[in-house]
């Protein structure tokens, strides 16, 4: 019999679980009321809150299921195939860059914090918001690089972003008739572009550093700081990546075949719209849509990342209406629901006793094997 504190741990996780997938489905539902009480020439804004929820809830399934059936089911499974496959490549990415740290966790025990971080993407701002619990598992798996594990989870996210963003900047150029033609992927490109040059920066500054050697004064400025031995540990663990060679290089290859496996992922979906779109188009947009809707803004991009597809694919040379591209934006995040909804249930299963404190002691061992 389980004790009563295991009892109350999966009884919190659960209600916790519970509350999480009622206010994202509240938020879609909400998204689906708004778009069908607009369209009977309504105002969604004056009409008084709790009549809104009642509306969302009443409408907004059906709204959803109706869009769901729009896909054919075997494009549909593939695309969640691919939604799969790049969290597993994400974990592989993030396991070399804890190797790098000295900290060997399993692949198994790596997918398994992922799936988690995917399931609190789900509800926290941005498309990145699940690194926050991501971090926080990385810190209490080990008790003696507590920081270092923090800082390889928010390097990873960097080393992500600035792929996907340079991904997208390499991508503008096959598809630089149709970004010249119109404003909106003209001025979506250049806020792109922008974002790779301070991401590059930053990437630069973390890995090989420069500042304090040029300005000895920052560093001491630095040790004045709240959590000042923190925040210097921080520093030397971001340049344990850049003396290893070849670690970039290496992680920036992975990371490319994880954005292949997101733009198809959205071009399986294309293709069971029956949207006649090009490929080459698609491996523009997705990246555009991608790396925007990670910006802080609302939970899980949702909303923004929407507006993006109708936005870009209303543009005449690609000509899909907005009900579509919304239709396509919201089966895109199906996949990525899904894949959450899984990371819920490892939420709910995971053994409290799977820890790299325990792994560390092993670790001491001659044999130095980690179990899974």
């Amino acid at each position: 019999m389980k004790k009563p504190r295991q009892i109350w741990a999966l009884a919190g996780r659960l209600l916790l679980c519970g509350f999480l997938l009622l206010w994202i489905f509240n938020t879609i539902f909400a998204n689906e009321g708004r778009l069908a009480w607009r369209q009977k020439g309504l105002s969604w804004e004056a009409l008084p809150w709790l009549e809104q929820v009642k509306f969302a809830w009443s409408n907004g399934p059906q709204s959803l299921w109706n869009t769901l059936k729009l896909v054919d089911v075997p494009e549909f499974a593939t695309s969640l195939i691919f939604m799969g496959l790049t969290l597993v490549l994400g974990a592989f990415r993030w396991r070399m860059v804890l190797e790098v740290q000295g900290l060997r966790l399993p692949l198994g025990r790596t997918l398994e914090i992922s799936m988690i971080a995917q399931f609190f993407n789900a509800f926290l701002l941005g498309s990145t918001g699940g690194d926050l619990l991501k971090a926080y598992y990385a810190a209490r798996e080990t008790h003696h690089k507590k920081t270092e594990a923090v800082v390889t989870v928010l390097v990873d996210r960097l080393l992500g972003l600035f792929s996907m963003l340079l991904f997208a900047c390499v991508m503008i150029l096959p598809n630089w008739a149709l970004v010249a033609a119109y404003e909106r992927l003209s001025g979506l490109s250049l806020l792109v572009l922008a974002m790779l040059t301070g991401c590059s920066l930053l990437v630069g500054l973390a890995f090989w550093g420069g500042i304090s050697q040029r300005f000895p004064k920052v560093r001491t400025w630095l040790r004045r700081l709240p959590k000042a031995a923190t925040l210097e540990r921080s520093l030397e663990a971001c340049r344990e990546f850049g003396k290893h060679r070849g670690f970039l290089l290496r992680s920036l290859a992975l990371s490319m075949l994880l954005n292949v496996a997101c733009v198809l992922q959205v071009m399986t979906i294309v293709s069971g719209l029956d949207l006649h779109i090009k490929p080459v188009v698609m491996f523009l947009v997705v990246p555009l849509v991608i790396c925007i809707s990670a910006l802080p803004i609302t939970p899980s991009g949702l909303g923004v990342r929407e507006n993006l597809f109708v936005w870009i694919l209303g543009v005449p040379l690609i000509h899909v209406d907005a009900t579509k591209a919304l239709s396509l934006s919201l089966l895109t995040y199906a996949g990525f629901l899904f894949w959450s909804v899984l990371g819920g249930v490892v939420y709910l299963t995971l053994r409290q006793s799977q820890h790299l404190d325990e792994v560390a002691r092993e670790a001491e061992s001659p044999a130095e094997t980690i179990p899974s």
